[in-house]
């Protein structure tokens, strides 16, 4: 939302207790998206992380069931993760101590590491897919489909501009 009056500051402004106004719209417009992105993200993590793992953990595990019954190399959950993860290793690491993921050498390749979800790991997401599908639909439901339509087309111009 713009100023709506010279010296009214946006709902953004507000929020950030801003006092300036942003130099640009698009600058307000990234501020905008990397704090709605915040809010998502913490609203996530209050469901994922009492079950003792991470959003980063839950993504790959997300990938992992996707994927199920076949085995992934790690660089291709890296490449899958929403958010970037440099650390595929030790989340994996983690994962794999958990008892949620298994991993294998690869026999043709022993450079190459095969990972799995573990039953263990099923049970935990099966127990998270109703909670984090209602989070879903809550987080987005003030959203009309006209204007959900126009903000995922957005997002995907936004990404596709900078990938």
């Amino acid at each position: 939302m713009a100023p709506t009056a010279k010296g009214t500051p946006s709902r953004l402004q507000a929020e950030i207790h801003q006092k300036k106004t942003f130099h640009s719209a698009q600058q307000e417009g990234a501020i905008g998206i990397v704090r709605t992105a915040d809010v998502l993200k913490r609203r996530f993590s209050r469901i994922i992380e009492p079950h003792g793992i991470s959003g980063q953990q839950y993504n790959v595990l997300r990938i992992l069931r996707g994927a199920h019954p076949e085995r992934l190399p790690t660089l291709e959950i890296a490449q899958r993760m929403i958010e970037e993860a440099p650390g595929i290793t030790r989340l994996l690491d983690r994962l794999e101590r958990k008892g949620l993921v298994k991993r294998e050498r690869c026999d043709s390749d022993r450079r190459q590491v095969l990972c799995e979800i573990t039953r263990k790991g099923l049970t935990l997401l099966e127990k998270l897919d109703a909670p984090v599908s209602r989070a879903d639909d809550e987080a987005l439901g003030p959203i009309s489909a006209a204007d959900l339509g126009s903000l995922i087309r957005i997002l995907d111009a936004v990404r596709e501009h900078h990938a």
